[in-house]
C-alpha cells in the first residue's frame, strides 16, 4: 500500500511528464542561450559535453541507478543550445513554417502515442529489443552519413525509419510508465521522453527536407 501511494504521489505518469514538459522548456531557454550568448565555434564543445552526458546516462542505467533532477535539466539546457544550429539549419532549407508544422506534427504524435499507451492495456514490451538494434542501426547510419552524403529519397527511407522508431519508443516508454515509477527514478523516465520527442522532431524534419528536396530535383 506504501508503495502504491508512494507511485500515485511522486512517481506517477503525470508526473513524469510533468518533468518531461519542463524539460522541454528547459531546451527552449538553452536554445535561446545558444541563439544570443553561445558563438558557433563553441557549439562542437557542447555537442561533445552532450554526447559525454548521455554516454553517462546510459551506463548509469546500466547499473541500475538513477540520474538526479540536476544532470536532467542540465543535459536539456545543453541540448537545447546544439539544437539551436540545427533547427535554423532546417529553417534557411525548408522554412520556419514547415519547421513549426513539423514541431506541431512531433508534439501531435507524441501525444496521441501517449495517450495511447497510457489508456491501453496492451504490453509493448515486446518491442523493446528491436528498437534498440533499430536504434543502434540508425546510429550506425548516422555515423556513415558523416563521411558519405545520402541522396533525397535515402534520406526518406531513413527519416520515414526514424519517425517509426522513435513512435515505437513512445509506446515502450509510456507503457513502461503506465503504473508509475519510484520517485528516484523520475528524472531518467523524464530524460527517455524528451529524447523520444527531439529524435521524433528531428526525424520529422529530415522527413519534411527530404520531401522538400525530391520535389526540387
Amino acid at each position: 500500500m506504501e508503495r502504491t501511494l508512494t507511485y500515485s504521489h511522486h512517481g506517477s505518469l503525470s508526473h513524469i511528464l510533468r518533468m518531461f514538459a519542463l524539460s522541454l522548456m528547459v531546451s527552449f531557454v538553452g536554445m535561446l542561450v545558444g541563439m544570443v550568448i553561445v558563438p558557433p565555434s563553441l557549439v562542437p564543445l557542447f555537442i561533445v559535453v552532450e554526447l559525454v552526458m548521455l554516454v553517462a546516462a546510459i551506463v548509469i542505467r546500466i547499473k541500475g541507478k538513477n540520474i538526479g533532477y540536476g544532470f536532467l535539466f542540465t543535459f536539456t539546457a545543453i541540448s537545447g543550445v546544439t539544437l539551436y544550429p540545427v533547427i535554423m539549419g532546417y529553417g534557411s532549407a525548408i522554412g520556419a513554417n514547415l519547421v513549426s508544422g513539423s514541431f506541431l506534427a512531433t508534439a501531435a504524435i507524441f501525444g496521441g502515442l501517449s495517450l495511447y499507451a497510457a489508456r491501453s492495456k496492451r504490453d509493448f514490451s515486446f518491442l523493446g529489443g528491436f528498437l534498440l538494434a533499430s536504434t543502434i542501426g540508425l546510429i550506425v547510419v548516422g555515423l556513415i552519413s558523416m563521411f558519405v552524403s545520402f541522396g533525397s529519397v535515402t534520406n526518406l527511407v531513413i527519416a520515414s525509419a526514424g519517425i517509426l522508431i522513435f513512435s515505437g519508443w513512445v509506446l515502450y516508454d509510456v507503457a513502461q510508465y503506465r503504473d508509475g515509477v519510484e520517485p528516484q527514478e523520475v528524472p531518467l523516465a523524464a530524460l527517455n521522453l524528451y529524447l523520444n520527442f527531439i529524435n521524433l522532431f528531428l526525424y520529422i524534419l529530415r522527413f519534411v527536407a527530404s520531401i522538400v528536396g525530391i520535389s526540387r530535383d
